[in-house]
């Protein structure tokens, strides 16, 4: 009746469901290598950091694509981050090029110096005219040549070897400064490639020669660390826009925290994949630089006008 008194309702209120998105990450490298372990650690980190409302999936061995691929899906905001290397940012970004000049640096240290400095941070904010957004650098690593044909000693030693590169005019021109006959190829078809020995020779860094076990297919690893392989973690930047600011933020303080462990596992595993390369009887070999230093200069004056 009226001017009765309110009863409460004491009936179990139901709980407002907390909206979780998924991200989607990729790569192309083995399930056992760095940036998947790594990347694993990145998702926890994101996971405590957004109370769960961000759950980062990791796709490696190139299931997602190739790295041109991912970049593209990152662009059109169809895959939401991918771990790459720098070499096919180059086709989207001229500045990327200086990363892959051969022996720009010449120890981790210098890198991360760089690449963690305001040079780095500057050369990632090119990537967002591209609709993409540079987070932080991890890395592959310094990448040394391996082959089925002879010892690598001295740039003379490349002279007609087929070897697979990535597809960067600056690798390309490196290769060829040295007289090797350098042919661009996606990293899925790698392994067959070496095996069916349409290629003679690859370079990568030691925990890629190991975990993609290139020891089955070849026989000389020449530690000649020419490149240095940095590998920027990227975030699509029309997905990037859509999150709170809050969960923007946690993303990136993540990706930084993963950045160290990745960094520190890849160390690790130089030292234990070079002694595991040679109990699979790889024949490694240390190399004296200087004279592939010296043969790849004109390579550095060819680019300067482009890179500035």
């Amino acid at each position: 009746g009226c001017g009765g008194d309110k009863k409460s309702d004491n009936s179990p209120k139901q709980a407002t469901p907390t909206a979780v998105t998924t991200i989607k990450v990729g790569h192309v490298l083995a399930p056992d290598h760095p940036y998947t372990i790594a990347l694993k650690r990145f998702a926890e980190i994101v996971d405590k950091k957004t109370a769960g409302k961000l759950k980062v999936n990791v796709f490696h061995s190139s299931q997602l694509g190739n790295e041109r691929d991912m970049i593209e899906a990152l662009q059109l905001g169809t895959q939401q981050m991918a771990l790459v290397s720098t070499a096919p940012l180059a086709g989207f970004t001229k500045q990327f090029l200086v990363l892959d000049l051969p022996f720009i640096f010449n120890d981790y240290k210098g890198a991360y110096k760089v690449l963690d400095g305001e040079i780095g941070q500057n050369l990632l904010k090119t990537l967002e005219s591209q609709g993409i957004v540079g987070l932080t650098y991890w890395e592959n690593g310094f990448r040394h040549v391996t082959n089925s044909k002879r010892p690598i000693q001295k740039p003379e030693d490349l002279a007609s070897l087929k070897i697979r590169l990535m597809e960067n005019p600056i690798h390309m021109d490196t290769f060829k400064a040295m007289g090797a006959n350098p042919l661009p190829m996606a990293f899925g078809e790698l392994f067959t490639a070496l095996q069916q020995k349409t290629i003679d020779a690859q370079e990568n860094p030691v925990p890629i020669i190991w975990t993609s076990r290139f020891y089955e297919v070849q026989k000389y690893c020449s530690l000649t660390g020419h490149f240095y392989a940095a590998a920027p973690l990227l975030v699509s930047k029309k997905f990037m826009d859509g999150l709170p600011a809050d969960q923007q933020k946690a993303l990136k303080e993540a990706a930084v925290e993963a950045r160290e462990y990745e960094r520190e596992l890849l160390a690790q595993q130089n030292k234990d994949f070079i002694s595991k390369l040679k109990e699979k009887k790889m024949e490694v070999i240390e190399v004296d630089k200087g004279p592939f230093k010296e043969a790849v200069k004109k390579v550095w004056a060819q680019y300067e006008a482009t890179i500035g």
